[in-house]
């Protein structure tokens, strides 16, 4: 029998359980892309999808297109798993490199082929500094 005014064990764990739920809600609260940055990153997928240019991931070429779609479900992850806050998280996370392999994402525009996260960390401080 328990002594009156003692918690049981029992009972601490259901009250450490749900501490655990609300600092875990309070920290992905903190992790998820707030409006700026899911603007930016919904720009940077635009950008990438209605380019001219190739994507190389693993050795193979992609259209504009596919690699949108490929970092738009990269995307999807990352936000399921809350991993990403920012539109430079999402260049680190899903934009720079296969998870697979490790090899670096290329972008091939007009011949020139440079790291896909070098051209849209170029792209994002364009979308920051606005129209000209």
């Amino acid at each position: 029998m328990h002594s009156v005014g003692r918690p049981s064990v029992r009972r601490l764990g259901v009250i450490l359980m749900l501490v655990s739920a609300v600092c875990l809600q309070a920290m992905n609260a903190y992790a998820a892309l707030d409006a700026t940055g899911q603007r930016e990153v919904q720009a940077l997928l635009v950008f990438v999808g209605s380019s001219h240019c190739t994507f190389i991931r693993n050795g193979s070429s992609y259209s504009a297109v596919e690699a949108q779609a490929h970092l738009q479900s990269k995307l999807d992850y990352l936000v399921r798993k809350d991993l990403v806050n920012s539109a430079e998280e999402f260049i680190e996370r899903a934009a720079s490199q296969s998870n697979f392999s490790g090899k670096p994402y290329k972008v091939s525009c007009d011949g020139r082929e440079r790291l896909s996260a070098d051209w849209l960390t170029e792209e994002l401080q364009h979308l920051r500094q606005g129209p000209p």
